[in-house]
């Protein structure tokens, strides 16, 4: 992933003289780097007024303080782990645009419950892409996990609904329900999207557990925009970042924590079911900064 910051030392030594200078390039680099200039400025805020009160002189010192400004948006780790329901089963809605990964991102999430001793059904409710159910099946046999899906086109609730009574029969602790990423429009998609939660919340007599966006995370701003429109229709509990490569800026996870106040709760990179973790911020942080 590249750091938000580069060539610190330079910078400093350049604008040792001209400090505005100094956190001009600063402001200009995280930018760049897809931190959001609400972001940057009450960032920048804080770490200037400490700078100055404190007198300090060390570009190191600053990035420390950056990066501690970083982690306190970010938040707490402890607030991070999905949790399973008291009342089986616990319900996971899986939502994104398509190519973001989200068909493999609810296989990686299948799989690591079902490392952790769970019992996991996968709800095929993308149902406009014969593409996603099939490769959502090659995935429930791999894992030798149960899977609900209907024919192409059928009605995405229903999927949902099927889903849901199959897993009280058989005493599921998961469902993990992969979505449609496209339609004729974004209003489309949001309405069908907001239907199932009603499905949903019909069937388990309660809120979904967690309703979590796929953001792929090389496309920098748009990823914000993507937030706010899934946001809107659906209230995320939380984002999961995927793509999380060397060519990654990784300022757009600041943007959506502090702008929208959507925590990331995952990360994914690689290729292999595995390789799915929950989000450090603390590790996160160092490897932007350091």
């Amino acid at each position: 992933m590249q750091k938000l910051i580069k060539n610190l030392n330079y910078i400093w030594n350049k604008f040792r003289d001209n400090r505005k200078l100094f956190w001009d390039e600063i402001e200009e680099q995280l930018i760049a780097g897809d931190v959001s200039v609400n972001t940057v400025t009450e960032i920048l805020g804080i770490v200037k007024k400490k700078s100055y009160g404190n007198n300090i002189n060390n570009p190191e010192k600053i990035k420390s303080l950056i990066k501690e400004e970083a982690v306190a948006i970010l938040g707490d780790k402890r607030d991070i782990v999905l949790r399973l329901s008291s009342v089986p089963p616990t319900v996971f809605l899986i939502v994104g645009v398509n190519g973001s990964g989200k068909t493999t991102t609810v296989a990686k999430i299948a799989n690591l419950f079902k490392d952790s001793g769970k019992k996991v059904l996968l709800a095929a409710a993308d149902t406009y892409r014969a593409a996603a159910t099939e490769q959502l099946q090659h995935y429930a046999d791999k894992l030798s996990i149960d899977i609900v899906c209907h024919q192409k086109f059928s009605d995405p609730g229903a999927v949902v609904y099927d889903s849901i009574e199959k897993s009280k029969a058989k005493g599921i602790d998961l469902v993990v329900i992969d979505t449609a990423g496209r339609m004729q429009t974004s209003s489309n998609l949001m309405d069908e999207l907001s239907k199932i939660k009603k499905v949903i919340n019909g069937r388990i007599n309660r809120e979904v557990d967690e309703i979590l966006l796929v953001v792929d995370s090389t496309t920098g701003q748009n990823a914000k925009s993507q937030a706010q429109i899934f946001n809107g229709s659906l209230d995320l509990s939380g984002i999961i970042l995927t793509k999380l490569d060397s060519t990654s800026k990784g300022g757009i996870v600041l943007t959506i924590k502090n702008d929208l106040d959507i925590p990331v709760r995952m990360i994914c990179h690689g290729e292999k079911l595995k390789d799915i973790y929950y989000f450090d911020p603390v590790k996160f942080a160092d490897s932007l900064f350091n």
